[in-house]
């Protein structure tokens, strides 16, 4: 697995991405001819069985009362570590080019309190690669966000960025987004506002189930480079059936998919699923290095 220290330099780099060289003709024409990546959406939706992540939590809550592990703790470290698995997951495409991710960040949206008035934090979680497991990394970035942001009424990121430039008349605002948008283009967005702009990041995961609302979509943004987003459905008890006809009710949810189709095929996404889905039934592989290979199938 390649890293930033022994990748070799190309002067098409990014400070965010490396440059995906030795395309085949058809994926280097595909940015020019298909549009961009929200003409590119491809939708995928995947039921999984929570029974042995509801047993995994149990027994890391035994040892940690003091900020509980959750199942979307855990669905964002599954996906942390199938992009970390799955590099093509990381690539994104930014002036008609493709890139890989140098980093593998998931963003999320933080309420500080469940009304209509509160507002919202965008947060970004960025996996170590030879850190430890990928649930504990998420557990200890979100318990230290949720404390700045709820209890101690800190805005975290872009939040603080954006609260400035909301003031400024509609001209002005128009032709800031315009420059930006141009300096995207030829790879010099700043690093300052892409580090904590959640649409520069690997995943963006919404949890739609935390305020009990169901949904299988969410589009993708031509603003930043993300090309893979995940809706968060809320719990529900599903019927799994047996050979013999026979069926049992079990805990699940239901994760919608939405990735540029650009940047990877078909049996690459199905792959990545599958991954995904083996995390689900062996939960304690979360628990080893990020770092640690899962064989698929």
């Amino acid at each position: 697995m390649q890293t930033v220290e022994n990748r070799k330099k190309n002067r098409r780099d990014r400070h965010d991405g490396w440059y995906v060289s030795g395309l085949d003709s058809i994926h280097v024409m595909m940015p020019y001819m298909f549009g961009p990546r929200t003409k590119n959406e491809a939708v995928m939706s995947e039921v999984v069985d929570l029974t042995e992540v509801d047993r995994f939590l149990s027994k890391k809550n035994a040892l940690d009362q003091d900020f509980k592990y959750t199942w979307f703790h855990f669905i964002v470290a599954a996906l942390a570590k199938a992009v970390l698995l799955r590099p093509k997951m990381n690539y994104f495409i930014a002036g008609h080019r493709f890139y890989e991710r140098k980093k593998i960040q998931v963003s999320f949206v933080v309420k500080r309190q469940f009304n209509d008035s509160a507002e919202e934090s965008e947060a970004k979680f960025v996996l170590d690669r030879e850190g430890g497991s990928p649930i504990d990394q998420v557990h200890d970035y979100v318990k230290d966000y949720v404390r700045k942001v709820r209890k101690e009424d800190k805005t975290e990121g872009i939040t603080n960025v954006l609260n400035v430039v909301q003031k400024l008349p509609r001209p002005l605002f128009r032709f800031l987004a315009w420059t930006l948008n141009r300096m995207e283009y030829h790879g010099h967005y700043p690093k300052s506002l892409a580090k904590d702009d959640p649409c520069y990041s690997s995943v963006f995961v919404t949890n739609l189930g935390s305020i009990k609302l169901n949904a299988d979509y969410h589009h993708l943004f031509d603003w930043g480079t993300n090309s893979f987003f995940v809706v968060i459905s809320e719990k529900k008890m599903r019927p799994f059936f047996k050979e013999d006809g026979s069926y049992e009710l079990r805990n699940t949810i239901k994760l919608g998919i939405t990735v540029d189709e650009r940047i990877a095929d078909g049996y690459y996404f199905a792959r990545t699923l599958k991954l995904v889905r083996k995390m689900f039934e062996h939960p304690e592989l979360l628990d080893e290095d990020a770092s640690t290979p899962i064989e698929i199938d």
